[in-house]
């Protein structure tokens, strides 16, 4: 019955390429490590074939030929080339900080889901000044299930307490439109790699460049505000 009655709203957000345009550096990193091992990515490959994925799932792609431990190395080492670059480099999209602002003035909890490792997850959260506003960061790698997989947005609104019908997901990635929407959660599909088309056939309900766009403001207070 408590399951019924609760109702609370949450907004839940991917991070790389949707809280900050991350995405770049990504790339550089990939290339960086992976470029000895034959495979060199441009922004439309990258956001065909890595974005969204976990590095186990990129690495078992990528690197067959590797030990599985060997490859969690490799994977490791792309993190902290990231992580290298990122260091005091990050910012946020347009209009995030305005709905971050809305979300704590109505008691709204916000929810990061990814499947970046923690150490990303919290230098982006941190660079960006935010990491206190999330009640939780839920990370991909950590669970049975990353991205594609519904299980990580599950996670996200247990941690809110959340149903699925008063839930907003942000994302950028085709995964993550996927992992959003088959735990139910309506989609917003974050314009900084793939375009218009691309997430709405991923999934998305509508897509945006900004968070404080007319539509994206009008379906948070059509699924947040209960009417």
């Amino acid at each position: 019955m408590r399951g019924v009655l609760n109702r609370q709203p949450v907004l839940l957000f991917d991070i790389d390429g949707t809280l900050a345009d991350t995405d770049a550096l990504h790339l550089e990193a990939f290339n960086a490590v992976f470029g000895p091992y034959g495979h060199v990515f441009d922004r439309a490959r990258a956001a065909r074939e890595l974005l969204g994925r976990s590095n186990a799932s990129i690495g078992a792609q990528f690197l067959p030929d590797e030990r599985p431990e060997r490859r969690a190395e490799i994977m490791a080492e792309k993190e902290d080339v990231f992580r290298s670059l990122a260091a005091g480099k990050v910012q946020p999209l347009p209009g995030l900080m305005a709905l971050l602002d809305h979300a704590e003035a109505a008691a709204i909890p916000v929810v990061a889901v990814t499947n970046a490792p923690r150490a990303n997850a919290e230098l982006i959260l941190h660079g960006l000044g935010i990491i206190d506003r999330f009640r939780a960061v839920i990370i991909g790698d950590e669970l049975p299930h990353g991205k594609p997989h519904p299980l990580p947005y599950l996670e996200g609104l247990r941690a809110a307490d959340a149903l699925p019908d008063r839930a907003v997901a942000f994302e950028d990635s085709r995964a993550g439109i996927t992992a959003a929407t088959a735990a139910g959660i309506v989609t917003v599909g974050m314009r900084t790699n793939l375009g218009h088309d691309d997430l709405i056939a991923a999934g998305a309900a509508l897509t945006a460049a900004a968070f404080d766009e007319p539509d994206v403001l009008a379906l948070v207070q059509k699924r947040l505000g209960g009417d």
